[in-house]
């Protein structure tokens, strides 16, 4: 799939991979090694924006995928996330979707919402919400109709 159609299609709380289907190096090839694994990856998406315009500059829409985080005993130092625009090169694939019932914790900033967490039901996400303040933080259900109108518009995960 094109970036573009991950924008389109993908909901909030799905995990897309996304590479640029070259083979993979050998890790001996430390820096050929690391630059592949910058444009081959797997991530969940947190964030779609939409495009801008500008007096002095104009961007595409693009979307932000939460690759992981780095810390020690619960506490969180550094959150890895790549902006994509839908005018990459790059092929992305959507592993997974969230499932019905999961729960949402969202975030509005700016012109849409970031997904703070993507939990099992409404209890672990108000667990979740609780020990972790965010002032402008909502709760959304994944809904069936969401999940329906996916598998009918033929967005099933691959």
């Amino acid at each position: 799939m094109s970036a573009h159609t991950i924008y389109d299609c993908a909901s909030l709380g799905s995990v897309i991979r996304y590479t640029d289907e070259t083979p993979k190096p050998p890790v001996r090839f430390r820096k050929k090694l690391s630059a592949w694994e910058g444009r081959n990856g797997t991530g969940r998406l947190v964030k779609k924006e939409p495009p801008r315009s500008r007096a002095t500059y104009s961007s595409p829409a693009c979307f932000t995928l939460h690759e992981g985080d780095f810390g020690q005993g619960g506490i969180i130092v550094v959150a890895i996330r790549r902006t994509w625009s839908v005018e990459s090169d790059l092929r992305f694939e959507i592993v997974e979707r969230p499932a019905i019932g999961m729960i949402r914790v969202l975030q509005d900033i700016g012109d849409s919402p970031e997904l703070l967490h993507l939990a099992r039901d409404r209890e672990a996400a108000e667990s979740w919400l609780a020990s972790n303040r965010y002032s402008r933080a909502y709760l959304e259900e994944v809904s069936a109709d969401e999940v329906g109108a996916d598998v009918i518009e033929g967005r099933a995960a691959a």
